[in-house]
């Protein structure tokens, strides 16, 4: 069967009546930058066609022209409409429009960037030109900490060059809050707005609708030499997931079959408090001395509820397959002898980030120096408790068991599903351990407790000498310096029942009653698939009312979850010249360059067995490396409109903070095993592991017409060194085991030779292959074309990329080639536009083909599965009342996301039928309104 997808989704009166008013594009242009002084002042000058003044969408289009058109690297940029207010709804959402770079949405939100082809473990972040930390166990910024109205522009920098720290392999983000001297002028905006799903709320403990608002104050005072900016943005918002989640498709039986699923409702609701405040000095025209500060304290809970159905009796189920309709993938499945586990999950992360900056500068007819000092620290909390509820105690052949039928469907979710049992019934569905997971431990439920603490200081100095010779205009040295420390403590445990004992065998308690105090009533969590109303209640109380007790996984034959350490102090000096010249008549400008990085990286975690009674032995390990990147960026200036680029640079990417970890979990066996002759296995992180390292080949051609028009073609290659293979064998030592081994391990251990060496399964440095696309781009305002035209636009990128990632086992020395993980080969983002004489209004299209997607797996383990294209719709209307109107400065916007209710669709073993996730969001829309004192 060929699995499908309902791309157009059918669209609802609303959202076809924003479409239909409206186009919407990225306020975001597209191609140059490398982080020069210009930036700002590029950024305050938007470029006017004399008789025209343009305001909000393109008027950030022409801020964004204008501070990249300057630049020598190239780049991407984008630009706020309006003090508090970015093109889209959330940055990732804006950068997710810019040509080469898309976003996986996860819960319905964009969230997971990917540059040119490669996801975000190969780009960093940085705020106001400096590095942050991260929430996650990754370097990976989730966009969500940072409220977009807080964010007046940023710059995607596809080339590096030197004096940029923190760069990524793939690309480096920069996003900048307000410089308050810049606007040299006091500015008052208020925001506001409200939005909501259109299925409401799919849990009772999640609303179905949320809020933001937003207040900027900007100012300058003692004759302009103080500037002080001031942002505060609080944000309550909600999405809703339906989701199908399949086990897997074995055909066990001679045909195909669903061989498990566990669907859940879940309802997202995000917390936000988010504030910044820029305090900028410049008593001359020589120095200037600015302190940023940013805060945000994030908070998100996710409830999420759904029925885990066994279906596949070859998976030990218990269950048979009583009737189909016949094939070799039947469409109509009947299981009879079906007893799943009831779901009532629940997810809380509580996160707080913290960055602080200063940064002075002096400038003379000669020389210009910089100082510049930061701090940023993150605190995350996640909370994951699973609960289970069912029919009885451990599924057997005497307890009650329902019947389910799974169709197959020829659109949306890849089944519906008749059945039996009323999962609302709390007579009948009670606390326990429905499938019997803990063996000999009654597991009721399981909870992940993860604290992740992330630290970076960072400081620079750099010296710009101005030589202007005829060649070399500038030649700049500096040095730069960041500590940065991440931990993560993780605590596991089942929760068993309360009684004298979670072990069944000293008379643990196998059944409760829902209680009351925990009841929420019920909810037709499962109802998109044909199912029936389930029980819903809040794990949370059971927790905290003692109907939970804790059993460590130490009391089990599980491994011990992996806390550890990572550290880092990176050294990094470089030397870079500025190029300015003349050739052929026509202007060349540029810079070479090098940056040459020490790191000292270092790891503490613990090494242990697993099982019962073992013991964790403290373990610390790491690295010392360097690295020479050296970089030329090219631009040749064709004439006023027209440049010419060229980059060629070595890049790194430094691993995932998870994968340098030093713990691991070790196993011992009674034989040994080959290749090694030994009885040691395990697996764990690799503090060894080197970055990532690129040499990549860029060429652009840009075309600049119009204000805001715009017309690029460019090309790029990177050859991939030192690629990580996060599913190697390296050898490690594991003599810390000898003094524990059983008889039968000494006797096995003896007959190897007493081999304390042995395989652990984690990443390392292994691959190696090649990344390369093209990407065109055109903004076109229709005046350029027809004047009649005023006010129309249309802007499109289209990006390919191709790679090839080669990855050597260790073990046989045997080669094989692998997906490089967010890779889309095609992306393609539109949008057509009108705005004039106060009315605006926009329609956007983002299109990315196939992709390897990551997902959280067990354990807050990562996964990955192929995804479906995907193809959304966003649209916006709005009115800006201007001079002369009673109302002059306030703004009213109508936004509609997700106009076609696209799904997010990914399956297995390469066959689209075999449908493992697919989930559906809804459409979202947003009333707001804006006042610009």
């Amino acid at each position: 069967m060929t699995r499908h997808k309902n791309f157009t989704g059918g669209i609802s009166f609303v959202a076809l009546g924003v479409a239909l008013a409206a186009s919407l594009p990225t306020a975001a242009l597209a191609q140059d930058a490398a982080g020069t002084a210009t930036d700002e002042a590029a950024a305050e000058a938007p470029a006017e066609e004399p008789g025209i003044i343009v305001t909000g969408f393109r008027q950030a289009l022409q801020t964004a022209v204008n501070l990249k058109k300057d630049q020598i690297g190239i780049a991407e940029a984008f630009s706020a409409e309006d003090i508090g207010k970015l093109p889209d709804v959330s940055i990732a959402e804006t950068l997710g429009r810019l040509p080469g770079l898309a976003v996986q949405r996860i819960d319905g939100r964009a969230q997971s960037l990917s540059v040119r082809g490669l996801g975000p473990d190969y780009s960093s972040s940085l705020l106001n030109g400096r590095e942050v930390v991260s929430s996650g166990d990754n370097r990976a910024v989730e966009y969500d900490q940072y409220p977009s109205e807080l964010i007046d522009q940023g710059v995607v920098y596809k080339t590096p060059y030197a004096g940029l720290i923190g760069q990524g392999l793939a690309g480096t983000v920069d996003l900048r809050t307000i410089r308050p001297l810049s606007k040299k002028k006091r500015i008052v905006a208020l925001s506001a707005r409200a939005e909501v799903n259109e299925d409401g709320s799919l849990n009772p403990d999640v609303r179905g609708y949320g809020y933001r608002a937003t207040g900027t104050y900007v100012d300058q005072f003692a004759d302009d030499t103080i500037g002080l900016a001031l942002g505060l943005s609080y944000q309550s918002s909600p999405s809703q997931v339906e989701r199908f989640r399949a086990w897997g498709y074995p055909n066990d039986a001679g045909f195909t079959v669903l061989g498990g699923m566990k669907p859940f409702a879940k309802s997202v609701l995000l917390n936000r408090l988010g504030a910044f405040g820029t305090l900028e000095f410049q008593p001359s025209s020589e120095w200037n001395s600015s302190i940023d500060v940013f805060y945000a304290d994030y908070k998100e809970k996710q409830p999420q509820r759904g029925i885990e159905f066994p279906f596949n009796p070859g998976w030990g189920a218990g269950t048979t397959i009583s009737a189909n309709s016949g094939g070799s993938a039947p469409n109509s499945v009947t299981f009879s002898g079906v007893q799943p586990v009831v779901r009532n999950d629940f997810d809380r992360k509580d996160t707080t980030t913290f960055a602080a900056g200063w940064n002075t500068k002096y400038e003379n007819d000669d020389v210009i120096l910089t100082a510049d000092v930061s701090y940023s620290m993150s605190d995350r909390r996640l909370q994951q408790i699973e609960s289970y509820s069912g029919l009885s105690y451990a599924a057997n052949a005497t307890a009650p068991s329902d019947v389910v039928t799974a169709i197959r469907t020829d659109k949306g979710f890849p089944f519906t599903f008749t059945n039996v049992i009323n999962y609302a019934d709390t007579n009948l569905i009670q606390l326990t351990d429905p499938r019997g997971w803990g063996g000999g431990i009654v597991q009721a439920g399981f909870i992940n407790d993860t604290e992740t603490r992330d630290e970076l200081w960072t400081g620079k100095l750099e010296a710009v000498g101005k030589v202007e010779s005829g060649l070399i205009d500038r030649l700049v040295v500096g040095v730069a310096y960041a500590d940065r420390t991440k931990a993560r403590d993780i605590t596991q445990n089942f929760l068993s029942l309360r009684g004298p004992s979670a072990n069944v065998a000293n008379g643990a308690t196998t059944r409760l009653p829902i209680p009351q105090e925990a009841l929420l009533g019920s909810a037709n969590s499962l109802a998109f698939l044909g199912l029936g109303p389930q029980v819903a209640y809040d794990p949370f109380v059971l927790l905290n009312n003692g109907t939970y007790i804790r059993t460590g996984v130490e009391s089990s034959s599980l491994p011990f979850p992996g806390d550890w350490t990572v550290k880092e102090k990176v050294f990094t000096g470089y030397s870079r010249a500025d190029i300015k010249t003349m050739l052929g008549g026509m202007e060349l400008t540029g810079n070479v360059g090098v940056q040459v990085v020490f790191t000292d990286q270092s790891s503490q975690g613990f090494n242990s067995p697993g099982g019962v009674g073992s013991v964790q032995t403290p373990v610390s390990e790491g690295e010392k490396y360097s690295n020479v990147l050296p970089s030329l960026s090219l631009n040749l200036a064709l004439n006023e409109e027209m440049k010419l680029r060229f980059g060629a640079a070595r890049t790194l990417a430094r691993p995932r903070m998870d994968q340098l970890n030093a713990s691991q979990n070790a196993s011992v066996s009674n034989s040994p095993l080959l290749p090694l002759n030994t009885i040691f296995s395990g697996s764990g992180g690799n503090p060894r592991l080197r970055p990532y390292l690129s040499d990549g080949l860029d060429l652009s051609y840009e075309w600049y017409f119009g204000g805001e028009g715009y017309l690029s073609l460019a090309a790029y290659y990177k050859r991939l060194n030192d690629f990580v293979n996060p599913n190697a064998s390296v050898t490690r030592d594991f003599s810390y085991l000898v003094p524990s081994l059983t008889p039968a391990q000494q006797q096995a251990f003896l007959a190897t030779g007493s081999n304390t060496t042995g395989f652990v399964s984690g990443p390392d440095n292994t691959a190696k292959g090649r990344i390369y696309g093209f990407e065109a781009s055109l903004a076109l305002p229709f005046r350029s074309v027809v004047p009649a035209l005023e006010g129309f636009g249309f802007q499109s990128s289209v990006s390919y990329t191709s790679s090839k990632l080669t990855i050597t086992d260790r073990q046989s020395g045997n080669t094989f080639t692998a997906t490089v993980p967010g890779l889309s080969k095609w992306v393609v983002n539109s949008t057509v536009y009108f705005e004039k004489s106060g009315f605006e209004s926009r329609l956007s299209h983002r299109y990315r083909s196939s992709y390897l997607a990551e997902f959280i797996g067990i354990s807050a383990s990562r996964d990955f599965r192929q995804t479906f294209a995907e193809s959304i719709f966003d649209a916006q209307i709005g009115y800006r009342f201007g001079e002369g109107s009673a109302l002059n400065g306030l703004s009213v916007t109508l936004q509609a996301l997700n106009l076609t209710d696209e799904p997010f669709v990914n399956f297995a073993d390469g066959n689209t039928a075999n449908v493992i996730d697919y989930e559906r969001y809804g459409r979202t829309y947003l009333l707001g309104a804006s006042y610009r004192f």
